[in-house]
Order: C-alpha cells, then structure tokens, then sequence
C-alpha cells in the first residue's frame, strides 16, 4: 500500500544536487514514515546506519520520550546517549516490541542483507528478541535477487581461511574487511559473486561452519514490514 503522505519537494532541493543528496533525503523519509510506530515510554530496538541515524534525530525532533533503548552498536549507542535516552542492555530483557533498522538488500519476500556497517551480529540478536521487525531503507536497496551488495559475515580470525575456501568453492570471492574490528572484536569479510535465489537455506548453511558468528542473511527472521521511500513516495512490504 501507498502510504498517504508523499515525499516533499522541498527536501530534494535543485536536481542538480548529488546523488547522495537526493539518496540521504529518501533515507529521511523512510525514517520518518516509521516514527509513526514509536511509542511514547517503549523500550526501542534500534539498528545502526545512516538511515537509524535519521530515525534517531527524528526522535528527538518529535519529542518522544522513550523509556529505554536497546541499541545494536557503539556508534548508534553513542547517538542515543546524547539524546539523554537511557539505554538498556539486551540481556534485561525478555522480549522486544519493535525494533527498527535499516538494510543493505531487500528482496520482494522481506529477507536482507545487513552488515555493511559492522554490526550484524548485534543486529541479529535485536531482530531475534523483537516481537515486531520493521526495516527502512530507501528504494535503491530493493532487489528482485539479493548478492550484488557483498554478504558480510562475522567470522573467528582462526577460521578464515577455512571459511573463505568453503565460499570460494560456491564460486564466491571473499575480501577481509581490512583494518576493520567488530564491537565484538571479530574480523568481518564480504563475500561477492554469489545469487542468493534461496537465502533462507543459504544462512542455515553458512551458520553451521564452525567459525561463522553470523552471517549477514536476515532470512529465517525476516523484517515484518519493509518502508521504502522512492521519488514517487513511501511504500510498504508488509507480512505476506
């Protein structure tokens, strides 16, 4: 379904601005179609990236005074904090209502590809503890097929080698993320080359190697509802 209100022009200035201008201002939108289901005095899930960041300042902008947070990264952690927003760590907790976040791939059937900023792992515990997944994300992530964004998987650095040949046997190239350590102090590389037709069977692979923290396939726990902001709007993905 269309959602009821449109992109304003206004955000989108002259044409003549760059790309990232234009792809920031649809990040905004589809942020701010979601505010809509953050509740006053809720304990939030919150992902990380530019398009959490603009949920996070939106937050702030519409006065909501949240209970809690429950936070996937440092740097979104870092973000909440100077809102005064107290933050809550997963454990605490025995369910989650809603969780937001944002992707790097979405299909037509809501599954994903997350972990282009690092956080995957800590991102997949929220979606996991989440009674309600929502993710926002602007229409250039919509896929037909995810694989063309590299599939990030956190890995124990005894194991890499071993990991990337099991890939590379798939016909898969894997790059180390170089100079790069997870919050939770693990090497991350990113896997090109692969067309994820059935990513559900794909993640259930991948995560029984021994030396996989997580994969960056969001496919047995999809997203409940997608928001897409596109030039024409803010569309939905809901739940089949």
């Amino acid at each position: 379904m269309l959602f009821s209100h449109k992109l304003d022009a206004q955000p989108f200035g002259d044409w003549s601005q760059t790309v990232t201008s234009f792809s920031d201002a649809l990040k905004r939108a589809a942020a701010q179609a979601a505010i809509q289901y953050v509740k006053a005095d809720m304990i939030l899930g919150v992902g990380t990236g530019s398009t959490v960041n603009h949920l996070i300042d939106l937050i702030a902008e519409h006065g909501l005074r949240l209970d809690a947070a429950v936070s996937s990264s440092e740097a979104s952690s870092k973000r909440l904090r100077a809102l005064g927003i107290r933050l809550l760590d997963a454990n605490a907790l025995d369910r989650l209502s809603l969780y937001i976040d944002g992707a790097d791939e979405v299909d037509p059937r809501r599954c994903l590809i997350k972990g282009g900023g690092g956080a995957l792992t800590r991102e997949k515990i929220l979606a996991d503890l989440a009674d309600r997944f929502i993710c926002i994300v602007d229409a250039a992530k919509c896929v037909p097929v995810l694989g063309a964004f590299p599939l990030p998987i956190e890995i124990l650095s005894m194991a890499r080698s071993q990991i990337s040949r099991k890939l590379e046997s798939m016909g898969a190239k894997v790059r180390l993320r170089e100079g790069y350590i997870s919050d939770n102090g693990h090497p991350i590389i990113d896997v090109s080359g692969l067309r994820i037709d059935d990513p559900v069977a794909l993640e259930s692979t991948i995560n029984q190697w021994p030396g996989v923290l997580t994969v960056g396939l969001f496919a047995a726990r999809p997203a409940d509802l997608v928001i897409v902001a596109g030039q024409d709007g803010v569309i939905t993905l809901p739940a089949s």
